[in-house]
């Protein structure tokens, strides 16, 4: 969903840089869905890989050297450890950008897209008032997060002499202006 997102933002985009954290178990699968993505909207799409900072290091200096025009962050708490600093990569590097949680677009990045943490709170928070009613654990069913939230920073997109489709901002759940 957010290579789609990021390819509305910026269909001109010739290059989108996929950032992935192989220490993650799902980042092979995240990076395959990614790949057949971009394989079905005729996109081409650059896996890089980090799970140090020495990696991110490289992985920033293979964006510059292959010159994407977009970057897609993966869903990784290793890369949510080092916000700031993809941000201010993103930034300088004139870099449309898209993340995992609204805390990158107020931060200052372009958009976010995935699951509502606040959301998922509270699911947390029901669960565990079952359980202290008496409910036992194995007794409850799994839940998967169902609220997605689309955030896009206006400020970043002007920084970027980006125009926001209004079919996109009128989906946006939240747009920082």
């Amino acid at each position: 969903k957010r290579l789609g997102l990021i390819h509305e933002l910026v269909p001109t985009a010739s290059t989108i840089a996929a950032l992935m954290n192989p220490a993650n178990p799902a980042s092979e699968q995240q990076a395959q869905e990614i790949t057949d993505a971009a394989r079905s909207m005729n996109q081409r799409v650059e896996i890089l890989r980090a799970s140090d900072g020495a990696e991110l290091a490289r992985a920033f200096a293979k964006i510059k050297q292959i010159q994407a025009t977009a970057m897609l962050v993966g869903a990784d708490p290793f890369f949510d450890t080092r916000r700031d600093e993809i941000i201010r990569f993103a930034r300088e590097q004139r870099l449309p950008a898209i993340y995992q949680f609204r805390d990158y677009a107020v931060a200052g990045g372009l958009a976010s897209y995935g699951i509502s943490l606040t959301d998922s709170y509270q699911q947390v928070g029901a669960y565990a008032a079952r359980i202290l009613k008496g409910t036992r654990p194995q007794e409850l069913p799994i839940l998967q997060p169902t609220k997605f939230e689309l955030v896009i920073n206006l400020k970043t997109a002007k920084a970027l002499d980006l125009t926001v489709p209004p079919s996109l901002l009128a989906r946006a759940d939240e747009v920082i202006e």
